[in-house]
């Protein structure tokens, strides 16, 4: 049994670039020896005060809070994150773009954003692993598992709170690349059709609205293709205009061109054989925002295509550098 080692009561006050974080994901990202579990039994128990006053998970931290952090017990050497050396050094690679704002990443396809549901690491895990001198790391929007391309974390509270405003009013435009079966008609137009999560909060899968469905939530994507391969499949760019669980999977099943690869939406049709690789063809492309700094800068993030991506681009002898944005003339 590794070696334990007992951390005494700590006495943290906030320092500004924490106000209006959640005291949950402040100690997760403070006490990286210690197993969330553990974090969140204490919080639950009332060991973890703020002012001298229990507080719940999702309490958010204000300016010149002083919290106490009651004794634990951890590994001397703990297993920081459960993710081979050569994943989160591999990940190093992966970033396209890092400031003392914000760091973006090129998400690999696979990978998870976060630890849970089974899976012992994601990469908020290793990045902080890579980044353990960050004071924050926290997540401003999301990729399925099995989706690649951009993603971005905010490195302080003020430019977490400045991406999260800018993805939640449609500031943020985000272009996906996906492979599909069949070719979607017309070649482009806007999908706009309500989707519902089916049993309960914590379903894996979404499905259309049925009309009057008090569940449904608006889902409205726009689609446009920018090539085809004998009529069988389709290199088709998506911008999705909300942010619903699944979106674009379930919109592209809807139409009846699902995703290559999204057995969960298109069934065995989604696997077109051949040397087609079966992994889910849809990548994060690019992404336009405005730089929580301000001052007027606008990033434009690009993202290489997953190595399966690439195989069947060149395959298909569609150009793997292709950086054009389909929606330019888009009002949105």
């Amino acid at each position: 049994m590794a070696d334990e080692i007992k951390l005494p009561i700590q006495m943290i006050e906030i320092e500004d670039d924490f106000i209006g974080q959640r005291i949950d994901n402040f100690l997760l990202a403070r006490l990286r020896g210690v197993p969330k579990s553990v974090i969140y039994r204490v919080l639950r128990k009332g060991e973890v005060r703020v002012n001298k006053k229990r507080v719940k998970p999702e309490y958010k931290l204000q300016q010149a809070d002083i919290v106490r952090v009651p004794p634990l017990t951890v590994a001397a050497e703990p297993d920081r994150v459960s993710v081979k050396l050569t994943l989160v050094s591999e990940l190093e690679s992966h970033i396209l773009f890092e400031d003392s704002d914000l760091i973006v990443l090129n998400k690999p396809s696979g990978m998870a954003v976060h630890g849970g549901s089974g899976l012992q690491f994601g990469v908020i895990e290793a990045m902080r692993a890579l980044r353990p001198q960050a004071k924050l790391l926290e997540l401003v929007h999301r990729l399925d598992r099995d989706t690649s391309g951009v993603l971005v974390l905010a490195r302080n509270t003020r430019a977490a709170t400045e991406l999260a405003r800018a993805f939640k009013q449609k500031d943020a435009r985000k272009v996906y690349w996906a492979l599909v079966v069949g070719v979607p008609m017309p070649h482009r137009g806007t999908i706009k059709l309500a989707l519902s999560k089916q049993g309960g909060p914590r379903a894996e899968r979404v499905f259309p609205a049925a009309k009057g469905d008090p569940d449904g939530k608006y889902a409205e994507t726009h689609y446009a293709v920018v090539g085809t391969a004998s009529y069988k499949l389709a290199w088709v760019a998506f911008m999705p205009m909300t942010g619903r669980t699944h979106q674009i999977r379930a919109h592209a099943a809807a139409i009846e061109t699902p995703i290559v690869g999204d057995g969960k939406y298109g069934g065995v049709n989604a696997h077109p054989g051949g040397e087609i690789p079966r992994q889910l063809h849809l990548h994060a492309r690019s992404l336009d925002i405005a730089h929580p700094a301000g001052k007027g800068k606008r990033l434009h993030l690009v993202a290489p295509l997953p190595p399966h991506m690439q195989k069947s681009w060149k395959l298909l002898a569609f150009d793997l550098e292709d950086d054009e944005n389909p929606f330019e003339e888009l009002e949105l």
